[in-house]
């Protein structure tokens, strides 16, 4: 890729960059491919803190520039405070040099949201992700204030999460680009899985503004309309893949991309049959290495989905 690439500095606005033959696109603050990593337990249900090391250390090795701690996929809502707190400073030991940590601080309540990405302020991690308020379904208004509130609360640069499939509320476009306007709020995890929304976005919004996939199957869309990366659960699987199909997007190769993402495909949707992390928990304890079951109230993956994982996982790795 033929690009000039300036370093992102923590609590400031990306920087863009231009490739050649294609038109600018903000630099991704925290890389190309983040990680939403998985929360290993033990047999007894307790977080698994050496397992989670080795699990950032091996996320490292293959591919991963970032990761997201105690989002969606690390079973957030199960999670105590404490919990959390103690997972960010056990990525922040094992990542040191070599990924950022990102903590997932959002919740359905503001003040909660504002004390714990404050907290991981303090302990040292890089950013701060923070979710559409799920539940109480509040207007586009108590977003914008809820989000403002929270990127205010700190020095770190704030990552959106949109996910109305699961919070049952959309950051509409107005309100997207009224927060790219805020200084320390430098992208989104765009999970609405519309493109023609995601394309709306990416006009309204400021330039320097990181608009990363938020679902893997969209990687290819949001990357050709714009977007900077992913932030991803096949990575866990498939880092190195996930690396060459975001590269293919953004060095404009559309063959390789295309091809990439017909390959990958058939596991991107396997890892979603079931809602996620169940499949790719039973996807990394019959290949990584044991990591427990989730968290009620979800259960173990159904046999059928954990055959279609495995089905698919191998054909990715041909690749």
């Amino acid at each position: 890729m033929v690009a000039e690439l300036a370093g992102h500095t923590v609590g400031s606005r990306p920087v863009s960059a231009t490739v050649a033959g294609m038109t600018e696109r903000p630099i991704a603050p925290f890389g190309p491919v983040v990680t939403a990593v998985m929360t290993p337990f033990t047999r007894e249900g307790e977080v698994d803190y050496g397992t989670f090391s080795n699990l950032l250390r091996f996320l490292a090795d293959h591919g991963s520039d970032s990761v997201l701690v105690a989002g969606t996929t690390g079973e957030s809502p199960t999670l105590s405070t404490a919990e959390k707190v103690a997972l960010f400073g056990a990525a922040i030991e094992a990542c040191r040099g070599r990924m950022q940590v990102i903590a997932g601080t959002g919740t359905y309540d503001t003040k909660e949201s504002i004390e714990t990405s404050r907290t991981a302020a303090e302990i040292g991690c890089d950013g701060i992700l923070a979710v559409t308020p799920y539940y109480s379904r509040p207007p586009q208004e108590g977003l914008y204030r809820h989000f403002s509130a929270i990127a205010d609360a700190t020095d770190l640069p704030m990552i959106l999460y949109n996910i109305p499939g699961r919070t049952a509320r959309v950051i509409e476009v107005e309100t997207m680009a009224r927060l790219a306007e805020h200084p320390r709020i430098v992208g989104v995890k765009d999970a609405v899985d519309d493109i023609e929304y995601t394309r709306k976005s990416l006009a309204a919004v400021t330039e320097d503004f990181a608009v990363y996939a938020g679902s893997d199957s969209m990687i290819r869309d949001i990357v050709h309309a714009g977007g900077v990366g992913v932030i991803s659960v096949a990575s866990h699987l498939v880092g190195r893949q996930v690396r060459r199909l975001v590269h293919a997007g953004t060095s404009g190769d559309t063959g390789d991309a295309d091809r990439l993402h017909q390959v990958l495909m058939p596991l991107f949707t396997a890892l979603f049959l079931e809602p996620n992390p169940m499949p790719l928990k039973a996807a990394m304890n019959a290949v990584w290495g044991p990591v427990g079951e989730p968290r009620l109230p979800l259960v173990p993956a159904g046999d059928d989905t954990v055959t279609a994982v495995e089905t698919a996982l191998e054909s990715a790795l041909a690749v």
